[in-house]
């Protein structure tokens, strides 16, 4: 089979053996944004073309291609949702010369009520989902916009997401605080201070500002500001995630070598323990999907 995760602004494709072996893989930075209207089946033809020529006719794709903003948008599956009910809800999208199946976002509600989604990330935790079973688990997935879902049953009970990666792009690019920083290498120390902080009284938007307050005394450098902002919002995202309890076991941690680093570090400041998984959780999760398939 040949699985894909499209993104905003990457694309990942895998053609896989029986059991699960990668024999051939294209990355790229084509995600849905680069892709003209209509254009999705030749994007997808041009990536993929070799495979298809080949022989591969099952083409299974999660992500925001199944966004509003992408090929065809997929309806969202509510919380609490399986590897079973997910698999019962792809959507077949038109493709000559192979089946082409779009697996579905999930939503779930906060306390409050207000609705959260995903898509993509549903499909890692189904991958993760196969590694325990049953077990009560919180898992976190660091990115953009990072995701902490709550297991249960071997199910996705509910998720909740943190702008974390996106708001420290704003803040560095289009903000007051951005003029007092300077790209370097992460500080470590600097990360640490600013989880530390988090976990004090005063709350997000007056510790923010205490970022400018630091740099314009001479108590923070310009170097270490980035990562003084960093450990401060990842600070506050883990506090906003323990909010319903910290887990009984490790917090199962998947993403990029850089922010896992960087979250571990956190965890470790929190007194919580982790476990680290295989970053290409999401190629499980679509191989297993695939082996429900009639």
């Amino acid at each position: 089979m040949i699985g894909i995760d499209w993104g905003t602004t990457a694309f990942r494709a895998y053609r896989l053996a029986p059991g699960g072996t990668i024999l051939d893989r294209r990355e790229s930075e084509g995600g849905i944004l680069s892709v003209p209207a209509g254009g999705f089946p030749a994007a997808l033809s041009a990536a993929i073309g070799p495979w298809l020529a080949e022989g591969e006719r099952l083409v299974l794709l999660c992500g925001m291609v199944g966004s509003r903003q992408g090929w065809v948008e997929a309806p969202y599956l509510p919380c609490p949702a399986g590897p079973a009910e997910i698999a019962a809800a792809l959507t077949a999208l038109p493709f000559d010369g192979a089946r082409c199946l779009l697996v579905p976002g999930l939503t779930t509600r906060d306390a409050g009520g207000v609705p959260d989604v995903m898509r993509g990330e549903e499909t890692k935790l189904i991958g993760l989902l196969a590694e325990l079973g049953t077990a009560e688990a919180l898992a976190c997935l660091p990115g953009t916009h990072a995701k902490w879902a709550r297991l249960s049953g071997g199910r996705i009970a509910h998720f909740a997401t943190q702008m974390t990666g996106e708001v420290r792009a704003v803040l560095l690019e289009h903000s007051i605080l951005g003029r007092l920083a300077k790209d370097a290498p992460t500080d470590e120390a600097a990360f640490l201070r600013g989880v530390a902080r988090a976990r004090e009284a005063g709350g997000l938007l007056h510790h923010l500002f205490g970022t400018r307050g630091l740099g314009l005394m001479g108590e923070l450098t310009a170097e270490a500001t980035g990562s003084y902002l960093s450990g401060l919002l990842i600070g506050h995202e883990v506090t906003a995630a323990l909010a319903e309890g910290a887990p009984e076991g490790p917090i199962h941690l998947a993403g990029s070598a850089t922010l896992t680093r960087a979250y571990a570090l956190a965890f470790g400041a929190f007194g919580l323990e982790h476990r680290l998984h295989d970053p290409d959780l999401a190629l499980r999760g679509l191989m297993l999907i695939a082996e429900t398939l009639p």
